[in-house]
């Protein structure tokens, strides 16, 4: 008789990757790449599914209850450090289990491009790249609009020292920053206010995991003594950030600029977003479709040691 090969929903785009034969060497895949939620339940039900691949990235519902309820799924495999994108809770009670990269520290040290791409929201904003481009597509070439800033002797603050907090400090330095840190978890760290290291800051990234302590932790209350030209960097989570205080402060030029990978609501319909409604009339706002981790190399290494756990 032969052995039973279970059935792995994968829910992302990864067909560009090559992976075909390893995911087809851990089960039978079914492909659903850019599915809606309810496509996805069905795929579920119908097909007897065990196992779930997946990443928060272009996943624009929450994996839960509605989702999973009355389903065969035993594994939830993310290929993500972070977990926002699923119902932890609701698994544990359902006994699924569910893998990430959150300490596969040999793996993730390996991974730098979301902070590669911090830094470069950075320069973009800095030194007005997309506008002075879109500028120029438009017929024109008058340099006085985009007089920038450059990084060199620029205070730069950077909260969260984990692991791409410290990259985006190295960045930072080999391009002769000032470059300081705000992270109460380390040892020997020299306790201020958040909104005393703020108001030192020419540019803040943001490199922490959202959790009850992290969520909002950048409204217009920590940011009311920062610079008028500071520039925001947010490659972390949506909701560590106060969106809707972000756009106040913009407007009412209580801070300069604000680069983002992420939104609050990128895994419900973006369409709600009053953050990519502002941006599309509003240049001191830069968002990219969480594209951090989105490399080639990046995602191979990822999604093959993801795989690999099944």
């Amino acid at each position: 008789m032969q052995d039973y090969k279970q059935k792995i929903a994968i829910i992302t785009p990864i067909k560009h990757l090559g992976l075909d034969r390893l995911i087809e060497s851990k089960g039978e895949p079914f492909y659903l790449e850019n599915g809606t939620k309810e496509e996805v339940r069905s795929l579920l039900l119908n097909n007897g599914i065990d196992v779930i691949l997946c990443n928060p990235n272009k996943q624009e519902y929450k994996i839960d209850k509605e989702l999973l309820d009355g389903t065969s799924i035993s594994i939830i495999n993310t290929c993500s450090t972070g977990l926002s994108h699923i119902d932890i809770d609701y698994c544990a009670k359902s006994d699924i289990e569910v893998f990430s990269l959150t300490k596969d520290y040999e793996l993730i040290n390996d991974l730098p491009s979301t902070s590669e791409l911090a830094f470069g929201l950075m320069i973009d904003l800095l030194r007005n790249i997309t506008i002075s481009q879109n500028h120029v597509i438009a017929g024109g070439w008058d340099y006085t609009q985009f007089i920038g800033r450059q990084i060199k002797d620029l205070n730069i603050g950077i909260i969260g020292f984990g692991r791409l907090g410290k990259l985006m400090f190295k960045y930072c330095k080999a391009f002769d920053a000032k470059v300081c840190v705000y992270d109460p978890y380390i040892k020997g760290y020299d306790r201020v206010s958040l909104e005393d290291f703020i108001s030192k800051c020419d540019v803040l990234s943001i490199h922490v995991h959202l959790n009850d302590e992290t969520k909002y932790m950048i409204d217009k209350d920590s940011l009311k003594k920062a610079k008028n030209d500071l520039v925001l960097i947010n490659t972390s989570r949506g909701a560590v950030v106060n969106e809707e205080d972000i756009i106040t402060l913009i407007n009412n030029n209580l801070i300069g600029a604000y680069g983002t990978d992420v939104i609050e609501n990128e895994n419900d319909d973006i369409k709600t977003s009053i953050l990519i409604k502002e941006m599309k009339s509003n240049k001191k706002i830069l968002i990219t479709p969480h594209v951090g981790g989105m490399t080639i190399e990046g995602q191979t290494k990822a999604y093959t040691w993801a795989i690999n756990k099944l």
